[in-house]
């Protein structure tokens, strides 16, 4: 099949993964299918049968985020095998010491990892991304999960819930608003034989059907869990802890001033490529 390769860019002072997040999921609804994000914007294919040049201006007319001027271009791109492109071009295994790897379906098996977590991301898991589920799954190896109950908040391709259940949390709760996500999620989680995993179609309004949890992860962006930050304390247990990533070293003092707000203190952090991981608790 062939597909429209269209690359966006934006003027805006807004963070241009807030922009990009938003955007792909506006875009979902008009047949794109997978997406790329970069520190200049985001890469976004339709298959050539569904390309509307005048549905996307319509979408781009219409975006819920005001001051944001959208520029971009547009080319065919021929029937190609993407796995293939993938592999070459974009998604590596992803290992962190010996204890886990992230590899997907089409990666050759590689022996000696306690955790062995197969995803297959199509084309939605950019290499922008690699930093951060780094940080988050480095601070998961360090963590007793066994009998706990976790939530995975922006779960993406769901690699934190998979992780989470193969280290013994009694249950598992991943969340994602968009539904691309959700769906690659599901189908991660049934590759990986980690079936009772819940997973929920939604933002931050979702938390509340779920009850309560001892963990809480959440690697989004820094406007989301900035305004997020106040539910997920509402879903956390006395003396649960939050990680957050997503976000740049330089915004660890507003992540930190906002979780104090709501009665969260940090304890400490981690960075990688100046992308940041924080780790604070509820004390009550």
């Amino acid at each position: 099949m062939n597909y429209y390769e269209v690359t966006f860019t934006y003027d805006t002072a807004i963070e241009a993964s807030a922009v990009s997040d938003i955007l792909a999921a506006e875009l979902g609804e008009i047949g794109f299918e997978s997406f790329t994000e970069n520190e200049q914007g985001l890469q976004a294919y339709v298959p050539e049968n569904l390309f509307s040049k005048t549905a996307l201006e319509e979408k781009l007319s219409e975006f819920p985020l005001e001051n944001v001027a959208f520029h971009y271009t547009s080319q065919l791109v021929e029937s190609k095998d993407w796995n293939e492109e993938w592999e070459k071009n974009y998604f590596k295994p992803i290992r962190i010491g010996n204890e886990c790897i992230i590899r997907a379906s089409f990666h050759e098996a590689e022996p000696g990892y306690t955790y062995n977590i197969i995803i297959d991301p199509k084309m939605a898991f950019g290499t922008g991304n690699h930093a951060t589920t780094y940080l988050m799954i480095q601070a998961m190896l360090q963590l007793d999960l066994t009998g706990k109950e976790l939530l995975d908040m922006g779960c993406g391709t769901a690699v934190l819930a998979i992780l989470a259940k193969m280290r013994g949390a009694s249950r598992v709760v991943a969340i994602d608003i968009d539904e691309w996500a959700y769906n690659n999620a599901l189908e991660n989680i049934r590759l990986n034989h980690t079936e009772d995993i819940q997973v929920a179609l939604g933002g931050a309004e979702r938390i509340p059907e779920f009850g309560q949890f001892d963990v809480v992860f959440a690697n989004i962006n820094r406007n989301i869990l900035l305004n997020d930050i106040r539910n997920y304390t509402q879903s956390m247990k006395p003396g649960a802890l939050l990680f957050m990533s997503g976000f740049y070293t330089e915004d660890i003092p507003a992540i930190q001033a906002e979780c104090e707000k709501n009665g969260l203190e940090l304890e400490s952090f981690s960075e990688k490529e100046n992308w940041a991981a924080v780790k604070v608790k509820k004390n009550s």
